[in-house]
C-alpha cells in the first residue's frame, strides 16, 4: 500500500477525532459490514453499478487498513506472508490437479453422488513412464467421487498421486463397488509391480445379491486396464503367483475375519492392561494360517501408522480399531513372523518388501529371535510344528548358535528348552499358528509339546480354530479323507471311500503318465508341479548332470534351488520335496510314494523301509535327549510327509506309488486314472 495512502487515511481519521473509536473488534465488524454492503451491489444482478461496487469496495479496503494500522501490522508485509503459507499449502501442480477436478465436476452429477470405484497413480500428465509400472498405487470407493478427489489433494501421502481413473457403472450399487474395490487390490497387489498405498482395515469375502452377475463385469474391467497399462501381468498369471496368494490384501473368510478381530481386540485390551499373552491358531492345510499372520501384522502396522481417517470406510471390518489411543499404543510396537522354512520365509520377505509399512527384517528364523538384543512386543510364529527342539542342526555352526542362545536366555545349556521356549522367553505376546499332524522331522517340536501348548490356550480362552477350506476345492473333508487314507495306525472302523465332486483325485499306475498330465494340466492353468517323498538320493548336489529319481524308464531330478522353487524356471522337468512345497499351493500337483513307503496285504498295515528314505535329518536319533527313533516312529513321519503333498492342490491331486502293496490299497480310496 503506498505511504501517501496511508497518510491521507491516517489524518482524515485525526481530523475528526476517530481513533479512539478505532478499536480492532469495531474495525473487524465494519469490515464485515462493508463487504456485505459490497455483496448488496450484486444481489439481483450479476452486472452491478460499477461505480458502486468501486465506493463500496474502498470502504472494505479502508476499514482493512485502519484494522491493520491498529495491531501495529504492515499491510505488505502480511499479503506476503500469507502468500507463502498459501504457495506451500497450495503447490501449482496441486492447484491444478483441484481445478481439474473441479471441471470433471461440472460434467456429470454422478461424479459428486454415485458409487463409484477410483484408482489413484504416481504418473506425470497421464503418461506412461518406460516400463509401464507405477511406483505407487491406491484404490478406493467413494458415493461422493469429488468429495473424495479433494480429500486426497489435501492428504500428504497422496499428492504426489495425479493419475486418476474413476470407474462408473450405472448398474453398481455400493456393495458391487466394495467388492470391486477389494477385487483390484489383491490383483494389484499381486501384480508385483507396485506399492499398494492402501491399509488393511478390513478386506473381506462379502456376498451381496446377484454377486456372481455383477462379478462378470469385472473381468472387463481389468482388461480395460490392463490396456492401459495399469496392470502388467494377466490375471492367470496374478493370481497363480505367490505374492497373490500371500498378499496382506487377501480378502479374509468369516472364520478368519472372527479369529483376526477377537485377536486384535485381545491384544490391544493386554497391551493396556501390560498383561501378557499366548495365542494358538490351529488349522488344516489350506485353511490360510499364514494368510491370517500376514493380514494381523500388517493391521496392526496400519493401525500403528495411520495419520488421517480419510480414507477409512465405517463399512470396514476393522474400522474401530484405527483410534488415536489404539495408535499411541502401538507407538512402540516390536513385531515379528517367525518363520521355520527357509523357502516359504524367503518368499514372504519379498511379499513384506513390497508392501508399505513392512520390511523385510520383521520376517525372521527362530536363530534371528534367539539372538536378538531387545525384547519384542509380539512374535507371530507361522508353521510352528516346524519349530525345533535340542536336535543336531543342519550345521556345525548352528549346533553352537542354538547352546549358545539357550546359555544366554536361561543361564545355563538347559538341553530340554525348545525354540518355543525363545519365543516364550524374547516375547510378551505370542501367537502360534500350528497343526500338528504336519511335523515332518525328529527334530521337529513333539506332539506332547504342541497338544500342550493346545491345551493351555483353549484353558485361557486364546484358542482359534480355522475350518474354511481356501486351498482344495473339494473342501475341508478332503483334508482328514486324506489323512485317514495315510494314518499308520489301525482303524477302529474300515475308512469309507469317498468322492469329490468335480475335484481332479486320481491314481495312476504309471510315473510318466501322471507326468504327462501334469504336464498338460500346467499348459492348462498353469502351477502344477510333481513332488515326492525323500525316497532317493540326492545325486544332482554334487552332479548336475546326473538323475536322482528312476522309477522304470522314467528319469526325473530333485528340485534345482531350495527357495521359491514352485516359480522357478525349471519346476516343471523337476520333483519338489516337502521343504520345498509345505505352505505353497498348486493347481495340480503330481504325488510320487517312493520306496520309502509299502502296504503289507497279508498285515493290512503300512511299512516303512528305512533303506530307502535318504532324508538324513528325517530319521537320526537324537542322543543330546537320548531319545532314539524306531520304525513306527518314522512310519509317523513318512505318512505325515505324503500327507501334506496330497494336500497342495487347489484343482486336483494325482498319486502314484512305487510300492505294488500300496497302489493296490490306494486303488480302493482313489478313483485310477483309467
Amino acid at each position: 500500500m503506498s505511504k501517501t495512502v496511508q497518510e491521507a487515511l491516517a489524518a482524515f481519521v485525526a481530523e475528526r477525532d476517530w481513533a479512539q473509536f478505532h478499536t480492532p473488534e469495531n474495525l473487524a465488524k465494519s469490515v464485515s459490514i462493508e463487504a456485505a454492503e459490497l455483496l448488496e451491489c450484486f444481489q439481483w444482478n450479476a452486472e452491478a453499478d460499477q461505480s458502486r461496487v468501486r465506493d463500496e469496495l474502498a470502504d472494505v479496503l479502508t476499514y482493512c487498513l485502519h484494522l491493520a494500522n491498529s495491531i501495529g501490522a504492515d499491510p505488505d508485509q502480511i499479503v506476503l506472508d500469507k502468500l507463502e503459507t498459501t504457495r506451500k499449502k497450495y503447490p501449482v501442480d496441486k492447484a491444478k490437479g483441484s481445478t481439474a477436478v473441479t471441471s470433471w465436476d461440472l460434467h456429470d452429477k454422478k461424479h459428486r453422488n454415485w458409487p463409484v470405484v477410483y484408482i489413484l497413480d504416481d504418473r506425470r500428465d497421464g503418461t506412461q513412464n518406460v516400463s509401464n509400472k507405477l511406483s505407487d498405487i491406491y484404490v478406493g470407493e467413494s458415493l461422493n467421487a469429488v468429495g473424495r478427489m479433494r480429500q486426497h489433494l489435501e492428504t500428504p501421502e497422496k499428492q504426489h498421486l495425479k493419475s486418476v481413473r474413476v470407474i462408473i457403472d450405472e448398474r453398481f450399487n455400493k456393495s458391487v463397488c466394495l467388492d470391486l474395490e477389494s477385487y483390484l487390490i489383491r490383483l494389484l497387489a499381486g501384480d508385483g509391480a507396485y506399492r499398494v498405498l492402501n491399509r488393511n482395515s478390513g478386506i473381506t469375502e462379502s456376498n451381496y445379491y446377484q454377486r456372481d452377475f455383477y462379478f462378470q463385469s469385472f473381468r472387463s474391467i481389468f482388461d480395460q486396464l490392463a490396456s492401459d497399462g495399469v496392470f502388467t501381468r494377466s490375471v492367470y498369471e496374478i493370481e497363480n503367483s505367490d505374492l497373490f496368494k500371500l498378499s496382506p490384501f487377501k480378502a479374509l473368510t468369516e472364520d478368519q475375519a472372527n479369529s483376526v478381530e477377537s485377536i486384535v481386540r485381545g491384544f490391544l485390551i493386554d497391551l493396556t492392561k501390560g498383561a501378557k499373552s499366548s495365542i494358538v491358531i490351529q488349522g488344516d492345510p489350506g485353511t490360510g494360517k499364514t494368510v491370517v499372520a500376514i493380514y494381523i501384522v500388517k493391521l496392526l502396522i496400519d493401525i500403528k501408522t495411520y495419520s488421517s481417517l480419510e480414507d477409512l470406510s465405517s463399512d470396514s471390518r476393522f474400522s474401530e480399531f484405527f483410534t488415536k489411543d489404539n495408535r499411541k499404543l502401538l507407538r512402540d510396537l516390536r513385531i515379528g513372523l517367525v518363520i521355520p522354512q527357509q523357502s516359504l520365509r524367503d518368499t514372504i520377505k519379498k511379499v513384506f518388501r513390497k508392501t508399505p509399512g513392512l520390511k523385510e527384517s520383521m520376517v525372521m528364523t527362530p536363530f534371528d529371535v534367539g539372538q536378538a538384543t531387545e525384547q519384542f512386543n509380539l512374535l507371530l510364529v507361522d508353521e510352528t510344528h516346524r519349530l525345533n527342539q535340542r536336535a543336531n542342526q543342519p550345521s556345525g555352526v548352528l549346533n553352537a548358535k542354538f547352546a549358545a542362545i539357550t546359555r544366554d536366555i536361561f543361564g545355563d545349556d538347559d538341553t530340554s528348552k525348545t525354540q518355543l521356549d525363545w519365543i516364550r522367553a524374547k516375547s510378551r505376546h505370542q501367537i502360534f499358528l500350528l497343526d500338528v499332524e504336519q511335523a515332518v522331522r525328529p527334530a521337529d517340536l513333539p506332539k506332547e509339546l504342541l497338544s500342550a501348548l493346545v491345551t493351555e490356550t483353549r484353558a485361557s480362552k486364546r484358542f482359534f480354530q480355522l475350518w474354511t477350506q481356501m486351498r482344495v476345492q473339494a473342501g475341508s473333508d478332503f483334508v482328514s479323507y486324506v489323512r485317514g487314507i495315510l494314518d499308520p495306525r489301525p482303524a477302529s472302523t474300515p475308512q469309507i471311500r469317498q468322492t469329490f465332486g468335480e475335484y481332479d483325485f486320481r491314481a495312476f499306475h504309471s510315473v510318466a503318465e501322471m507326468r504327462d498330465e501334469i504336464f498338460r494340466r500346467d499348459a492348462e492353468v498353469g502351477l502344477s508341479r510333481l513332488v515326492a517323498g525323500y525316497a532317493w538320493e540326492w545325486k544332482t548336489k554334487k552332479d548336475k548332470t546326473a538323475f536322482d529319481i528312476e522309477i522304470g524308464q522314467t528319469r526325473l531330478r530333485w528340485n534345482s534351488t531350495p527357495t521359491d522353487w514352485i516359480a522357478s524356471s525349471n519346476s516343471l522337468e523337476e520333483v519338489g520335496s516337502i521343504h520345498t512345497v509345505q505352505g505353497y499351493d498348486l493347481n495340480y500337483v503330481g504325488v510320487i510314494i517312493g520306496p520309502d513307503l509299502g502296504y503289507s496285504r497279508e498285515r493290512r498295515r503300512f511299512i516303512v523301509n528305512r533303506k530307502s528314505y535318504f532324508d538324513k535329518k528325517g530319521k537320526e536319533n537324537n542322543p543330546v535327549l537320548g531319545i532314539k527313533y524306531s520304525d513306527e516312529d518314522l512310519l509317523r513321519f513318512v505318512t505325515q510327509i505324503y500327507a501334506v503333498l496330497m494336500t497342495r492342490g487347489i484343482r486336483g491331486t494325482y498319486v502314484y506309488a512305487c510300492d505294488a502293496g500300496l497302489r493296490d490299497y490306494l486303488s480302493g480310496f482313489i478313483p485310477s486314472s483309467t
